[in-house]
């Protein structure tokens, strides 16, 4: 083979192993889906208005959550349990809470993000539902997480907002944790910087290939 050859195959590899650092978030929504993030506007008195609900919406939430208590043997299992009391409390004040529909025009409940809304004047208003522990909130740890998809949940321009809620062990049910929330975060996400790492991957029909197989056999009885 070509030493030149091998060489500039080499730098090839390097170069898309090298993680893409500090991207604005909002740009690559732009790409990605083809819809614009339209930033928060404190002076706006239609975005006064939507802040007045999310911190209603937010309240209410953490409120239901600390009555009915998230039983969960991990922590991190948490998150996803959160987006069903932050719905409630979006249709409880008179406001729509729907899984997004992608661009097929089917619901999809996984991959960002995990609420879509209405504000008072009509505008859509995407939320995703987080948990955080406040002995990390600081650290490096990664906590949010795009996926670009050929069934892009996100279909108008809008508000993406990320609702995190700090929570805390309250005690054991039998082998799993009993988690309430103390304090809650509304966090605009036009402002996010985001970075991309690349990863190589497979699938079943490559992996299990016949060419591949060296030997198999089935397990016999003891």
């Amino acid at each position: 083979m070509d030493e030149q050859y091998v060489n500039q195959l080499e730098l090839v590899v390097k170069q898309m192993l090298r993680p893409l650092r500090g991207l604005p978030f909002h740009l690559v929504i732009e790409s990605l889906s083809g819809q614009k993030v339209i930033p928060f506007d404190i002076s706006n008195p239609d975005d006064g208005q939507l802040l007045e609900l999310l911190r209603k919406v937010a309240q209410a939430a953490g409120q239901s959550v600390n009555r009915n208590p998230i039983v969960r043997s991990r922590p991190n299992e948490v998150g996803n349990d959160i987006e069903p009391f932050v719905k409630q409390a979006l249709r409880d004040l008179g406001h729509r809470a729907e899984t997004p529909t992608c661009t097929s025009g089917q619901k999809k409940s996984t991959g960002y993000p995990d609420i879509e809304t209405q504000d008072a004047v009509g505008r859509t208003c995407y939320i995703e539902c987080k948990t955080y522990n406040i002995e990390n909130v600081a650290t490096t740890q990664r906590s949010f997480y795009l996926s670009p998809s050929e069934e892009c949940k996100i279909t108008h321009d809008g508000h993406h907002f990320v609702l995190s809620y700090e929570i805390f062990m309250d005690g054991r049910r039998g082998e799993n944790n009993i988690y309430k929330c103390r304090h809650w975060k509304l966090l605009d996400l036009h402002g996010l910087l985001v970075d991309v790492k690349y990863e190589f991957n497979s699938d079943n029909a490559r992996l299990y290939a016949g060419n591949l197989f060296l030997a198999e056999g089935d397990i016999q009885e003891a």
